[in-house]
């Protein structure tokens, strides 16, 4: 494959990916409209959230298995299609409850990519190259948080709620097309005897790599969605000092991303690894000894949180394509075990963090350092991969 062909296949993957997280973040600024435009609750209204994440985490699972029997370009094209129709018929809702189910149905059609992408990575780079790439595809994925809701609030005032919808069914139609059109790198037929779920769930390699993965990432996003309210109402901030947190440790986030696939290069991916998912564990453990000691400076958060970015940031790339390679010829349902993993987590920690969060930052903070000391401990107890062979140059590969 040329460098020209490389660059445009991952350049819709990237597409495919951000597109998958738009269905969330472009459409937020519109769901506390959505009560008065439907006559229901805001309770009921949330559920327009719920029904995304909760179809997504099964689509993780539906294509993953749907791998072994049909080809990736037939599944990454329907799922696009199906994407692009349910988000249009969103636009046309009668009435919540059909939007609510509608949601369901675009979460499961946007799974497609977070499944195929590492394992289309991998097929299109070497090691060294592979782990930049999904440094650099993290980075545009972090950025789509703090930049979509941005384009949200601007489509709802200029065009009503319908228009987020609609923006992403044209946009993700034509990734549909170039997708048929331009297609993906060969691949091998499809067999029945590329592994199974279970297969993963009980190869200790896969779940060092995959569970740290998702714990490092799920304590991280636990924080995150408990930090607003902890800043307002337990720290006397504003939404502008979360807001300053996040634009700090995205960016910290996003520079060391980049050049993780160096640092490894040098120190090795396994010390990389832990390195930086015990970077991240102090960082929680600092943010919760700050919250015991009472304190309530706001400054504060993005010098004690921005090391968890960081720490992700190294070992982010590295871990999750160590996990792809630990899936071998069935990287579809192990890319999509991790980040199923991640849902499950994040969920779970928010859900646990929930009824303790009034106590303000040292409750948040110590669901954030149980997730991120377990991770610590599943890389210490669990076997990693065998140690890296060096290429002719003497150096390491990953």
């Amino acid at each position: 494959m040329t460098n020209s062909r490389r660059a445009i296949t991952f350049s819709l993957l990237i597409i495919c990916a951000t597109l998958s997280l738009a269905g969330t973040d472009l459409v937020l600024p519109a769901v506390p409209q959505l009560p008065e435009i439907f006559g229901t609750d805001r309770a009921t209204a949330q559920l327009v959230l719920a029904a995304y994440v909760g179809g997504g985490g099964l689509g993780l699972l539906l294509y993953g298995r749907l791998a072994d029997h049909f080809s990736r370009k037939a599944l990454l094209f329907s799922s696009l299609a199906g994407f692009a129709a349910a988000s249009l018929a969103c636009a046309f809702s009668p009435n919540i409850t059909a939007l609510i189910a509608l949601r369901f149905v675009q979460g499961v059609a946007s799974a497609a990519a977070p499944v195929f992408g590492p394992g289309l990575i991998r097929q299109l780079f070497s090691d060294k190259a592979a782990v930049r790439a999904i440094g650099f595809l993290g980075s545009v994925e972090s950025l789509v948080p703090a930049l979509a809701p941005i384009f949200g609030v601007l489509l709802l005032s200029h065009f009503g709620w319908q228009s987020s919808f609609e923006l992403l069914g044209v946009l993700t139609m034509l990734a549909a097309v170039l997708i048929l059109v331009l297609g993906l790198p060969r691949e091998e037929e499809p067999s029945d005897t590329l592994g199974s779920y279970g297969q993963l769930l009980t190869d200790r390699v896969f779940m060092r790599y995959a569970l740290s993965q998702a714990l490092t990432l799920g304590g991280l996003l636990t924080f995150v969605f408990g930090a607003p309210t902890v800043i307002v109402a337990s720290m006397g901030g504003s939404l502008n000092d979360f807001i300053i947190m996040q634009v700090i440790n995205i960016s910290g986030f996003i520079i060391v991303a980049n050049l993780t696939a160096r640092i490894a290069e040098r120190f090795g991916a396994e010390n990389v690894i832990l390195t930086g998912t015990v970077m991240a564990a102090l960082s929680a453990l600092a943010l919760f000894a700050y919250g015991l000691m009472g304190g309530t400076n706001t400054l504060m958060l993005p010098l004690l949180f921005t090391p968890m970015a960081i720490g992700l940031g190294l070992r982010g790339p590295i871990g999750f394509y160590r996990g792809i390679l630990a899936s071998g010829a069935n990287n579809a349902r192990g890319s999509g075990l991790i980040v199923f993993f991640i849902f499950m987590i994040t969920t779970l920690g928010t859900v646990i963090a929930a009824p303790i969060i009034a106590a303000g930052l040292a409750a948040l903070a110590f669901v954030a350092c149980a997730i991120h000391l377990l991770s610590v401990a599943l890389l210490l107890l669990l076997p990693a991969m065998p140690e890296p062979t060096r290429d002719a140059a003497g150096v390491p590969t990953l």
